[in-house]
């Protein structure tokens, strides 16, 4: 095997791996090694699923002929920040909500983490490829160095975005368990707020201008950070044993 790929795969790995550490110690009750593994693997592969959704959708709207604002917040927000939340949540209901492993509030947030870190994966590997032009004539020093600052911002950026906003629909996916009569409208919450706030987050750093292009996702970072981890302790808090029926 070419050890370009190698590097890519490992150092796209990495960061999710490196969050996946952090975010387990969260968990009072460790989950089974398999289920993480499964999930994390079914993240990895509804990421085919999502580009293929996007590409489409992409073409759809390229075929409207909207205002370019339009066209962008359309983009960003729904074809990229939607499909992607929606397809993460998706995986979580159809592989985990009815298994015996989800027996605690704070499995909703641990599991939507772990498929968005395995769906950060492989976003960050195909990242990491270098354009056709320049994959016959980057040097082996220029390839280390490009593969480590694409690894390091997206660390910090879109893995630990990822992971953020699929701990919001976990948190209030665990809510809407817990209080049955507002259950469509606490996941309706969790999606929107995790759909508007990567939009706004992806927007921003592509369509804004210095210095909002930085300050704007910082804040969203930072804010999304202490939700999250509230939300864990909040969950903490809720002693029920979860009883899933689908």
């Amino acid at each position: 095997m070419d050890y370009r790929i190698i590097l890519y795969i490992f150092f796209g790995i990495l960061p999710s791996l490196a969050w996946l550490t952090y975010y387990l110690r969260k968990d009072p009750h460790p989950e089974s090694k398999t289920m993480i593994l499964k999930v994390f693997l079914w993240g990895a592969l509804v990421t085919f699923l999502v580009f293929l959704v996007q590409i489409s959708f992409s073409k759809l709207l390229t075929a409207l002929s909207l205002s370019p604002l339009l066209t962008d917040i359309l983009y960003w927000f729904l074809v990229i920040a939607f499909s992607e939340e929606i397809f993460k949540y998706l995986v979580v209901k159809s592989k985990v909500l009815s298994s015996h492993v989800f027996d605690e509030p704070i499995d909703a947030m641990i599991y939507m983490i772990i498929v968005a870190l395995g769906f950060a994966a492989l976003e960050n590997v195909l990242y990491l490829f270098p354009s056709a032009d320049q994959a016959g004539t980057i040097s082996f020093n220029a390839l280390v160095n490009r593969t480590l600052i694409i690894t390091s911002i997206r660390f910090v950026g879109s893995t630990f975005l990822h992971t953020l906003c699929s701990g919001i629909i976990g948190y209030f996916l665990a809510l809407s368990i817990y209080q049955a009569k507002n259950s469509k409208k606490l996941l309706f919450l969790g999606i929107l707020g995790a759909t508007l706030l990567h939009g706004f987050y992806n927007f921003s750093i592509m369509k804004l201008d210095w210095p909002f292009q930085i300050i704007i996702p910082i804040a969203i970072l930072t804010f999304l950070a202490f939700f999250v981890i509230s939300g864990f302790e909040r969950l903490k808090k809720i002693k029920s044993v979860c009883l899933i029926k689908t």
